[in-house]
């Protein structure tokens, strides 16, 4: 499914200096249609009452939909994808250790795509379920 073959240092460097990184958001799988990133849920991560911000499963989500978009595209140098819309349920609270974020696809399309984003915490357990809508349009130099 993915048309740009890439490695997980490949995307990590994609992720240098942006807030990615600055939440500690590390990718650690691609397969054939699926890619999965863990996110450490601690000071960087939490809201004031000390549990998982809900912006920041958002964020993971949206991490893993961009970058899988981006491994879809016919020609990366002409095209870019760009978020379109996301919505999140969150289910279940997490104090302390990872989250880990599995995209797989709903659509892809020639001019948007549509993603489905599990968010679960160390026990496999469903904390975020989330859906990314993003449109290709052309790349302007």
């Amino acid at each position: 499914m993915f048309t740009t073959s890439i490695t997980l240092d490949a995307i990590h460097s994609l992720s240098k200096n942006t807030i990615s990184q600055h939440l500690g958001i590390e990718f650690t799988e691609v397969g054939d249609d699926y890619l999965v990133a863990r996110m450490p849920v601690d000071q960087r991560t939490h809201q004031p009452f000390g549990i998982l911000h809900g912006g920041a499963s958002v964020v993971l989500a949206e991490t893993l939909g961009s970058i899988a978009s981006y491994l879809c595209l016919k020609d990366p140098e002409k095209q870019h994808a760009v978020g379109l819309e996301i919505n999140a349920n969150h289910i279940r609270s997490v104090k302390t250790g990872y989250v880990y974020g599995r995209v797989t696809p709903i659509h892809i399309g020639r001019s948007t795509q549509i993603w489905d984003i599990k968010i679960t915490n160390e026990e496999n357990k469903l904390v975020c379920i989330s859906r990314l809508t993003v449109a290709i349009i052309d790349a302007k130099g």
